[in-house]
C-alpha cells in the first residue's frame, strides 16, 4: 500500500447518487454472486476486490460498482469521503444497491495520519469516530494500512512505542464501531536502507506489533510483494489464523532483479513473471481460513497508462489465474 495513488475522481452529484442506488443492478442484469466470489475449492472463503486507484484507474464509487460487475469483481475498495454530505437513507439505499448487485465491500485506508507529528495525527484522530460511523453505515468491517519501514530520528524501541500507542487509540476507535484493522509491513532491503533507524519489515515483527496494540480485530495486511522481499516462507504463513489477516495484496516481481535489490514501487501483476511462489501463498490463505479481501496492487506503470477497460481486464485475468493455482 505504501504510495499508493487515492482515488481522484469526481464524486457523484446528489441527483447522481440517488438515481445510481435505483438503477446499477438493472442496468446490468445482475445475478446474486459474482465471478470473484465463484468457490475455487471447498475451503477457499476470500474474494476478488477492485481498488481502482492501484490501478491507475480513476473512479467514483458508482463507476467502481459499474466495473465490478462488468469485470467480475466481488468487491470494491470504499472511499467514506463520497458519503461524508449523505444522509442516512441515501447510504442506506447505496447499501441495498450494491446488496443487489452482488458486490460488497474490501478494506477501506485509515483515514488517519499517523506517520507524521502528534498534532497531526491528534487531529484526525478526532475526526476519525464521524469517518468509522460513515463505514459502519457502509457494511465495512475492515481497515488497512501501512507502516514506514524506518526513522531518521526514532529508535527502533522509541519508534515501536509511538506506533503502538497511536495505532491503539485508531484502533480502539474502529473496534467501536465494528471494524478491524490491518497493518502492511514493508519488505525490501532497499526500502529500510533509505532511514537511519529500521522498522518493522516482516510478518514476525509486525506481529509483535499487532500483539503490543492489543485491540481486538487487529492484525496484518499481507501483501505477496512484501513478504517475498522480507524471505518470507510459507510456513510462517501457515502460522497465523484467519483472525490474523485483516487485508491481502497479490502482485509479482520483476524478473532478473535480486530479492534484495527490488524496488518498492516496481511491481507486477500477479502470476506473470513466476518469481513469487503465489502458489504457495494464496494456498496458505485457503489453509488458513482466510476469508477477506484481495486485491492487486501492482504499481504497474504500463498498466496505468493503459485504457480503464484493458487495465481492469488484464487485473481480473491475474487474479483468476491465482486463483486457479488453488488446491486446498
Amino acid at each position: 500500500m505504501a504510495g499508493s495513488a487515492r482515488n481522484s475522481s469526481a464524486t457523484m452529484s446528489r441527483r447522481e447518487f440517488c438515481r445510481a442506488a435505483v438503477g446499477v443492478a438493472a442496468a446490468f442484469g445482475l445475478g446474486p454472486l459474482s465471478a470473484g466470489q465463484a468457490p475455487a475449492g471447498a475451503n477457499v472463503k476470500f474474494y476478488q476486490n477492485l481498488g481502482p486507484g492501484h490501478l491507475g484507474v480513476r473512479a467514483n464509487q458508482r463507476q467502481a460498482l459499474d466495473y465490478a460487475v462488468r469485470y467480475g469483481f466481488a468487491s470494491i475498495t470504499p472511499e467514506a469521503g463520497e458519503f461524508a454530505d449523505r444522509s442516512a437513507s441515501e447510504i442506506k439505499a447505496w447499501v441495498e444497491t450494491m446488496k443487489e448487485a452482488g458486490v460488497r465491500y474490501g478494506a477501506a485506508g485509515l483515514p488517519a495520519e499517523f506517520r507524521r507529528d502528534e498534532q497531526r495525527f491528534q487531529s484526525d484522530l478526532k475526526q476519525l469516530p464521524a469517518q468509522a460511523n460513515i463505514l459502519q453505515q457502509l457494511g465495512v468491517t475492515r481497515v488497512a494500512t501501512w507502516v514506514l519501514p524506518g526513522h531518521d530520528e526514532l529508535t527502533y524501541l522509541e519508534n515501536f512505542e509511538q506506533h503502538r500507542r497511536r495505532l491503539k487509540a485508531a484502533a480502539q476507535v474502529l473496534a467501536d464501531h465494528g471494524i478491524r484493522l490491518g497493518l502492511e509491513f514493508i519488505g525490501p532491503r532497499t526500502a529500510r536502507a533509505r532511514s537511519r533507524f529500521p522498522f518493522v519489515c516482516a510478518q514476525r515483527d509486525m506481529m509483535e506489533l499487532v500483539a503490543a496494540i492489543d485491540v481486538p480485530g487487529t492484525g496484518l495486511l499481507l501483501d505477496s510483494w512484501h513478504w517475498y522481499t522480507s524471505h518470507g516462507t510459507v510456513d510462517e504463513l501457515l502460522r497465523l489464523s484467519n483472525r490474523d489477516v485483516v487485508h491481502v495484496h497479490v502482485n509479482d516481481a520483476p524478473a532478473g532483479v535480486p530479492v534484495d535489490q527490488q524496488v518498492d514501487n516496481r511491481r507486477c501483476l500477479p502470476v506473470t513473471t513466476g518469481v513469487i511462489d503465489m502458489k504457495g501463498f494464496i494456498n496458505a490463505l485457503a489453509k488458513i481460513g482466510y476469508d477477506g479481501p484481495v486485491e492487486c496492487e501492482p504499481f504497474d506503470a504500463e498498466l496505468r497508462q493503459a485504457p480503464p477497460e484493458a487495465a481492469l481486464r488484464k487485473t481480473i485475468d491475474a487474479l483468476d489465474r491465482a486463483w486457479k493455482l488453488i488446491e486446498v
